[in-house]
């Protein structure tokens, strides 16, 4: 049968198109060589971005907009090593280009299945001696990244002159930078934040959206970023926390990410991990996220000394169902350190005992271990195969307090040897995720935040956290500690939605038995919620005022509101899918939580009064006749 000519032609466009996004055949990069200019994007209205190299310096620079309006202005881009200046006196080579498809499965975050569609660009660069630069971009619907590949013998790095040049007058927000990340987020414009350095994790709203700044894909072979700003200017600069970044063979920096969109598209993304190289645990079968009793701000370490105290624990967790215990500092001290020389140190702890108790009742322990005891080979090939002998769960790893390549590298070493060991875990005192769960999902949770144990929260600063550190990856904020009233901003309805609010693969609830008694409802509550998503969404939201999240397991949505300042009757969109929603909803009444019920239709306004610094959380599931409860 013949095939018309139209059809034909259509399908040759269509053929020839996809060979110039994907291949960059030589007549394109010729064409490339008379050009200062190059566009990407992944469709429309998603952010494009725009790398132009300026021929009189020979400098690059890129930009980003979104339909047409700035997210990013004109940024420098440049990196310098001890054998060049890759970042002026540049000559453009060639462009290579492709599209980047790939499907992967998480085992906790904000949804576990993810599609990953980028379409990305190679720009190959070179100084008039010969040294080579590539600058990679990548673009998709919710970000753009870029990073710099350099070949073998390109020496150390000496630091990158890489910034992000914002609109002076562009809402700000951030946290001062601090080695364990746990700087409180403030509002200012870009060009009234004092001078100083700052966490990557910024956000900015311009005229083109929102766009949060991120790191992906950093490891032991280069160096943590932070920003550098003086006041004045929209310009934050990277700065490196090494002045000198050790190279072997050729190396490719991490992503500079910039996710970017709506408030809803940027609190939903998962760039940051797409960006990411794939899974390196081949059967992730034995890593389970789940709740968690953490006894820590229940019993402090006089808890975690005690065996008795901690069976205890153990026994509220079995009865509520909640598959983890956790148990902090103090298990594997005596008077002083433990002596790990002695040969029959392993005999002398009572968590084999105490691991055996909680599996013939259903929970797994996780245990604490401070980082010195796990800094060298020696010392994790004890620790490591004992703890998986006596049956540990989990380690949640502290006080690593930096981002120093020599301390990345540690990461890469224990990242290695915990998979290997079964061993899932919580990282505190730590950097932040940047693509980190991806790659090794047994990582289920990071601190990387001011979180429960911080006295100096406050309520802008909890609204503030699901579109900054929430965005890039689990956050152990430790909400549920309903114990501490006056050391915390919020109310005891803010509390409970704040498990739902924050997203963390082993969800610590840092409570105390008798604080959950005392709130029946809070704790029927915690006793729904997982730790593992199908979905998310943003519901309702202003960064420092308000975030209203909604989370999907099953057929059932939990959603989760805290709000910054007065009180209020809360007006949220119950955006979950058509159809008619039993929705219960725990909220603060004059003399404890109280809980309403009501049957509204998907796109129906839920309304929910709100005291000052306060909440709500909800649980919803499709309606029908006879139905009176989401719980189970």
């Amino acid at each position: 049968m013949a095939v018309p000519i139209r059809t034909a032609v259509a399908a040759l466009c269509a053929s020839l198109a996809a060979a110039l996004l994907t291949t960059a055949p030589a007549q394109a990069e010729q064409q490339d060589l008379h050009n200062r200019a190059w566009s990407l994007s992944a469709g429309a209205h998603a952010p494009r971005a725009q790398v132009t190299l300026d021929d009189a310096t020979g400098t690059l620079s890129l930009a980003v907009s979104r339909d047409g309006r700035t997210v990013i202005e004109p940024s420098p881009v440049g990196i310098v090593t001890e054998q060049a200046d890759l970042s002026k006196y540049l000559r453009f080579l060639h462009r290579k280009s492709r599209t980047v498809q790939e499907r992967y499965r998480a085992k906790s975050g904000k949804r576990l299945d993810r599609l990953v569609r980028m379409n990305e660009t190679r720009l190959s660069f070179a100084t008039a001696a010969g040294a080579r630069l590539d600058l990679v971009v990548r673009a998709s619907a919710d970000g753009i990244a870029y990073r710099y590949a350099l070949p073998a013998g390109s020496g150390d790095v000496l630091g990158e002159t890489s910034a992000f040049n914002l609109p002076a007058d562009a809402k700000s927000w951030l946290g001062t930078y601090r080695v364990d990340n746990e700087g409180q987020f403030v509002q200012y414009t870009a060009s009234t934040a004092p001078t100083g350095e700052y966490s990557d994790q910024a956000l900015f709203a311009t005229d083109g959206g929102y766009t949060l700044l991120a790191e992906s894909d950093l490891t032991g072979a280069y160096s943590g970023a932070r920003l550098a700003h003086t006041q004045g200017t929209g310009s934050y600069r990277i700065k490196l926390a090494d002045d000198r970044v050790h190279t072997d063979g050729p190396f490719a920096t991490p992503w500079r990410a910039m996710v970017t969109g709506d408030l809803a598209t940027v609190t939903r993304s998962t760039f940051t991990d797409d960006l990411a190289p794939a899974s390196k645990v081949a059967d992730p079968s034995w890593i389970r996220p789940g709740t968690v009793l953490w006894t820590w701000l229940a019993g402090g370490r006089e808890a975690g000394q005690s065996l008795t105290a901690q069976k205890a624990f153990v026994d509220y967790a079995a009865q509520r169902n909640w598959p983890y215990e956790a148990v902090d500092a103090g298990w594997y001290f005596k008077t002083d350190e433990w002596d790990t020389t002695d040969p029959d140190w392993q005999t002398n702890s009572w968590m084999p005992e105490l691991v055996d108790y909680a599996r013939a009742r259903g929970v797994g322990i996780i245990v604490w271990i401070h980082q010195r005891d796990l800094d060298t080979p020696e010392e994790r090939a004890q620790w490591l195969p004992t703890l998986e002998k006596w049956g540990v769960k989990g380690v949640k790893i502290d006080f690593m307090n930096s981002e120093a390549q020599p301390m990345l590298q540690w990461y890469d070493a224990i990242l290695k040897e915990t998979a290997a060991h079964h061993l899932m875990i919580d990282f505190h005192g730590s950097t932040i995720p940047k693509g980190i769960q991806r790659t090794w999902p047994q990582v289920m949770t990071l601190e990387g935040v001011a979180g429960e144990e911080k006295r100096t929260n406050t309520a802008a600063h909890l609204t503030t956290l699901p579109f900054t550190r929430n965005v890039i990856g689990s956050m152990d904020f430790t909400p549920g500690a309903f114990q501490r009233v006056g050391l915390r901003p919020n109310s005891d309805a803010a509390e409970v939605g704040l498990s739902v609010v924050y997203e963390s693969g082993l969800q610590m609830f840092a409570g105390t038995p008798e604080s959950y008694e005392a709130r029946p409802l809070a704790r029927a509550y915690f006793d729904q919620v997982p730790a593992a998503w199908d979905d998310t969404r943003l519901l309702a939201g202003e960064p420092g005022q308000e975030a209203v999240l909604a989370r999907r397991s099953g057929q059932r949505w939990f959603v989760g509101g805290v709000y910054a300042g007065a009180a209020r009757t809360a007006a949220v969109p119950l955006s979950l899918g058509p159809g008619r929603w039993l929705v219960e909803t725990i909220r603060d009444g004059a003399d404890g939580l109280v809980q309403d019920r009501q049957v509204l239709r998907g796109g129906d306004t839920l309304s929910v009064d709100v005291v000052a610094n306060g909440g709500f959380a909800a649980l919803a599931c499709p309606w029908r006749p006879g139905l009176t409860t989401c719980y189970r």
